[in-house]
């Protein structure tokens, strides 16, 4: 929870009349507290042994002080942001842009304690250089020799002191329990403490009440625990995520990208829950199941996180409607061939470029007649077929049409469209004037081309004298 609350950018207002930092920060004077750190001094000398931790958790004594322990690095946290505001509140009169160039509260608190009165120590300073980075530093120093603040008394310098003095200690502690809490857990619960580390598996085996009645609570339940945390005094609560526990701000959930935390809070919940009934039965002692899920959860972060693959371009898929039923017969296709565009309207449409129309700067402007009248087709209203829906005609049908349309006989110049000037009459140099047809010549060619070379003609059998085969020339 540490994180989130150095999260909150509001600020805590203090009363401005408290001059000690004691006045506002008592956890370290109470008796709680050295209560809990003397027990903690106690059993952190003496390694408890794998048989002590036969029954229900909850029995064994260290077990209560795990919890008190856990739940008082909660308050230091608190007690430690109150003491930065203090120190902030009182060492800006000496340096206020401090504040803004090193934001962590406890680099804050060291460097302030090191800087003091005298600003120039920051150059060359073996120990601001530990505490932070030779680009802040640097910035730092350029901004002290520029600052507007002013020197500060003996009696306000001693007092800030102070307030260094106790938030360090305090941080001291803070680190003392998780060490102390965290080589406990390896104990009470393994398989847990591997999944999500050891301070916070302590945390949500605190708030619910003990081992077992973790083991006993679904998966959704164990995200929210730590939700409702107690909002600091004066801090703004708007920035802190609903519906968010000790979960959400656990090392293996923090890593991943914001928009992925809440999905993977949710998993990781699942598998704590797992792993909390193995070990309140103190099964798998050597964490075997814990490292397992830990794989497991990995493995899903790491699927999560891969770049997508590649589109390929693919052709549009088929249309999901079939094919349209098409109207079909002859009073259909004689509709089509009645409602077709006729020649005249054809012209009418059609238009030259380039070329001034008839009426162009008449009334109906824009208005005209197009091509019709001025090519004169000769055709005006013959309707046009449409080779899609014309009806099909059988090749048999054709041939027989075709041997209809030859005339035999003479023909006469109008039917024929010949010229007019054929005559019967031909004059040879053997018999002189001869009468003969014309067209006879003609005939036998198209009777030969008929037969041979018609698009409509067939294979003919021809049977040869010879041989008496049938072939096929």
């Amino acid at each position: 929870c540490g994180p989130a609350i150095e999260e909150v950018q509001e600020e805590t207002q203090l009363d401005a009349a408290a001059d000690s930092v004691k006045s506002i920060a008592k956890l370290w004077d109470s008796r709680t507290f050295a209560e809990i750190m003397q027990k903690i001094e106690e059993y952190i000398s003496k390694q408890p042994k794998a048989a002590e931790v036969l029954g229900p958790v909850e029995a064994a004594p260290e077990y209560r002080v795990i919890v008190d322990a856990n739940n008082l690095t909660v308050e230091i946290e608190n007690e430690l942001n109150i003491i930065h505001k203090f120190i902030r509140d009182k060492y800006s009169k000496r340096f206020p842009e401090l504040e803004s160039l090193v934001p962590n509260a406890l680099d804050y608190i060291r460097t302030v304690k090191e800087l003091g009165n005298s600003l120039d120590k920051c150059k060359n300073n073996e120990n601001v250089q530990q505490i932070l980075t030779n680009a802040t530093i640097m910035v730092v120093s350029v901004t002290a020799s520029t600052t507007q603040g002013q020197q500060l008394s003996e009696e306000e310098l001693e007092r800030i002191e102070e307030a260094c003095d106790m938030a360090l200690e305090l941080n001291q502690s803070k680190h003392r329990i998780y060490e102390y809490v965290e080589s406990r857990m390896s104990f009470i619960a393994p398989n847990l403490s591997i999944i999500v580390g050891a301070s916070t598996a302590a945390k949500i085996m605190g708030i619910a009440g003990g081992l077992t009645n973790l083991s006993k609570m679904p998966a959704c339940n164990i995200m929210l625990l730590g939700a409702q945390r107690k909002t600091l005094s004066g801090f703004s609560s708007t920035s802190v995520l609903p519906h968010t526990g000790y979960i959400y701000h656990s090392d293996i959930v923090q890593s991943l990208p914001p928009d992925l935390r809440r999905k993977a809070a949710r998993l990781v919940s699942a598998k704590c829950t797992l792993a909390a009934r193995v070990d309140s039965f103190h099964e798998s002692q050597d964490g075997k199941v814990g490292y397992d899920l830990k794989e497991e959860i990995e493995r899903k972060f790491d699927k999560w996180q891969e770049p997508p693959p590649v589109k390929q371009v693919k052709p549009l898929p088929a249309p999901l409607d079939g094919q349209r039923k098409k109207r079909g017969g002859r009073r259909y296709r004689k509709m089509k061939e009645r409602l077709g565009l006729t020649e005249i309207r054809k012209q009418a449409n059609r238009m030259s470029f380039g070329e001034i129309e008839e009426d162009a700067y008449q009334e109906d402007l824009g208005f005209s007649l197009g091509h019709l009248g001025k090519s004169g087709s000769g055709r005006v209203r013959q309707t046009q077929v449409n080779e899609a829906t014309k009806a099909r005609i059988s090749k048999t049908l054709q041939r027989t049409l075709q041997k209809q349309s030859m005339v035999y006989g003479g023909k006469s110049t109008i039917r024929d469209r010949s010229s007019g000037t054929a005559s019967s009459v031909a004059f040879t140099p053997l018999q002189g004037l001869e009468i003969v047809n014309p067209q006879a010549a003609e005939k036998k060619v198209a009777e030969a081309n008929q037969k041979y070379f018609s698009s409509m003609a067939e294979f003919l059998k021809v049977k040869s004298e010879k041989s008496g085969i049938l072939t096929t020339p």
